[in-house]
């Protein structure tokens, strides 16, 4: 539950000019879920699920007069199906297949009583699981999402707004090593095609959606309380709108951690951005009009990502 759910327009981030969204959000999800594994034979294994959802929204609107408040509930049922073969203690085959959906915003399922604003998501992944040699851990996998429903949420106005079907194809890899007895190693890459379905070639980019993707680092856990990582995260250009005409560009940002514990007390410095890498983190393409501008301008409008930032801490365990 939210009080005072607000978007507006302001002056100096302080002064409301206008409000265009007000109001509080009460909204409830409740589930149930039966699973079974079957071990069809010592290689060979099958896990079947369904799920239950149910959601209940309800939303008191501060900017109509009187008062008003709706409420709309929905449910929908999700199978899943997923097959395992293991041809040995070093390598396995899998097939995951299943349907979820897509939840929406309070404001939006009100409005629409409740129907069609949990649109089905059928998904589907074929991977493998390899361990070479004790240290070495592989996953690699390739993977299909299809949406009833892509949901936009439309910032300046503080709606979502539906866009039609789409589709996701990627291909997965993580891996992890283990360097040392101390030290430890993983990656992960990720790479993906999202596009709309019904629009034209050149037309049917889906805006802000990542195509490449990857994160990683150095671990390091040793026995007399000394233990860090040092990670990076990535991720590439993308489109901002459905041409690609306008492009969100990407980052590379360094992470850092070391810690020191002990039984009553723990010493810790984190450090963000460790390179100090001007990024930018929120991106949209956005309509904006400057002084002396003849006419409105669509381009990228960006929250800064954030700059070197280090923190010392010092904890006590009573």
């Amino acid at each position: 539950m939210t009080k005072n759910s607000e978007l507006s327009h302001t002056k100096n981030r302080t002064e409301v000019i206008e409000p265009l969204q007000l109001g509080n959000v009460n909204e409830l999800n409740a589930a149930i879920y039966a699973d079974e594994l079957i071990q069809v034979s010592n290689r060979f294994s099958i896990n079947a699920g369904l799920r239950l959802d149910f959601f209940r929204n309800q939303y008191e609107n501060l900017l109509a007069a009187p008062v008003s408040t709706k409420q709309a509930s929905a449910a929908i049922v999700s199978p899943k199906l997923n097959l395992y073969y293991t041809f040995n203690p070093h390598l396995q085959v899998y097939l995951n297949t299943g349907k979820s959906f897509h939840s929406n915003d309070t404001r939006v399922v009100v409005a629409q009583g409740g129907r069609q604003i949990l649109p089905p998501a059928y998904g589907s992944d074929l991977g493998v699981i390899f361990k070479p040699f004790p240290k070495l851990l592989i996953n690699a996998a390739a993977w299909y999402l299809w949406l009833q429903q892509e949901f936009v949420y439309v910032g300046d106005a503080g709606v979502v707004e539906p866009s039609g079907k789409t589709r996701r194809q990627g291909l997965d890899l993580s891996v992890r090593y283990q360097i040392s007895r101390h030290l430890y190693a993983d990656v992960d890459l990720n790479t993906v095609k999202p596009r709309a379905i019904s629009e034209l070639e050149g037309q049917n980019y889906l805006p802000l959606a990542p195509t490449f993707t990857t994160m990683g680092g150095l671990s390091l856990q040793t026995a007399n309380g000394f233990s860090g990582s040092l990670r990076y995260r990535y991720i590439g250009d993308r489109p901002a709108n459905e041409d690609n005409s306008i492009v969100a560009k990407g980052y590379f940002v360094t992470d850092m951690q070391v810690n020191y514990a002990k039984k009553a007390y723990n010493v810790g410095l984190s450090v963000q951005n460790v390179f100090n890498t001007r990024w930018k983190e929120t991106q949209f393409a956005t309509k904006s009009r400057l002084q002396g501008e003849a006419v409105p301008i669509e381009e990228i409008h960006f929250t800064p990502g954030t700059p070197f930032f280090a923190r010392l801490s010092l904890t006590f365990f009573f």
